[in-house]
């Protein structure tokens, strides 16, 4: 079976469109608005999900999903919770892509075999561990082989191009490249340089590219969807759902965010990203 992954990407590139990756943190704003808010996110128009694994220590993430990750774990919220939350998600939807962000500690505690296999029961298609670099992960890529799950990388601005051919060789699914030098939230740096930047990675890899960290709105993704083949956004979506008093508050809050940003994408329909030498 194909990873759904694949098949989407696929989709989009034959729609000729810049898909949408939007990020929440699974167990906020509150552990039963997190799957109604995923199946809202794709009746919005997302075309893939990022769901972040809580973790006391989110290195790559700035202040408002470091809060979202502090606010999940004070309610108890584990890897095994996300887990929980992907199988219910799956009840009502199994064919939009499902990525797990997070770190290496649950998986390390959890046993990489252990992991893949129960990644694969829920339903996950990718997982992305930013603490976890390829000379580090032939045991933990093994077993999410052996379970059809792909693993996806980072690659950022200050990246060599030696390492950049490290990475491709190791990641599979998508590549995430970080289009500043911080954490999540922070300015995103515009199309200019997007170009030139993504050109050292598609001469690396046939893989499709994602753009994220930055990415606030409608305006910022359709400024970087004729550059790439999907735009992640999350800190802003975080942000906006965090204070929902109710889980209807929390799915129209969702909805709200994303339509727009659906609807500025689809004015796109040509990505660069989807013509590679």
């Amino acid at each position: 079976m194909t990873n759904r992954i694949d098949r989407k990407f696929t989709e989009l590139k034959e729609a000729g469109r810049c898909g949408i990756i939007p990020f929440i943190t699974a167990g906020d704003p509150s552990l039963d608005a997190t799957v109604p808010v995923m199946h809202q996110l794709v009746r919005a128009g997302a075309d893939l999900l990022e769901l972040g694994v809580p973790f006391s220590d989110p290195m790559a993430d700035g202040p408002v999903i470091q809060a979202s990750s502090e606010r999940a774990l004070e309610r108890g919220v584990g890897i095994r919770q996300v887990l929980s939350m992907v199988e219910t998600f799956r009840q009502e939807d199994d064919s939009t892509p499902v990525i797990l962000m997070g770190y290496m500690n649950p998986i390390e505690r959890l046993g990489h075999e252990a992991m893949a296999a129960a990644a694969a029961a829920a339903g996950v298609d990718g997982l992305l561990l930013v603490d976890c670099p390829p000379e580090e992960a032939d045991s933990l890529h093994s077993a999410l082989r052996e379970q059809d799950i792909h693993s996806i990388y980072l690659i950022a601005p200050t990246t060599t191009q030696a390492r950049i051919e490290t990475i491709c060789q190791a990641a599979s699914g998508f590549l995430y490249y970080v289009s500043l030098k911080g954490v999540t939230g922070a300015s995103q740096s515009g199309a200019g340089d997007l170009e030139s930047q993504l050109s050292r990675i598609r001469a690396a890899s046939q893989l499709p590219v994602a753009v994220g960290f930055g990415i606030k709105n409608a305006a910022s993704a359709a400024a970087v969807a004729r550059v790439t083949d999907a735009v992640v956004i999350g800190s802003a979506l975080v942000d906006t759902i965090k204070s929902a008093a109710s889980v209807a508050e929390a799915v129209a809050l969702a909805g709200e965010f994303i339509q727009p940003v659906s609807a500025a994408l689809l004015e796109y329909n040509e990505p660069v990203a989807l013509t590679r030498d």
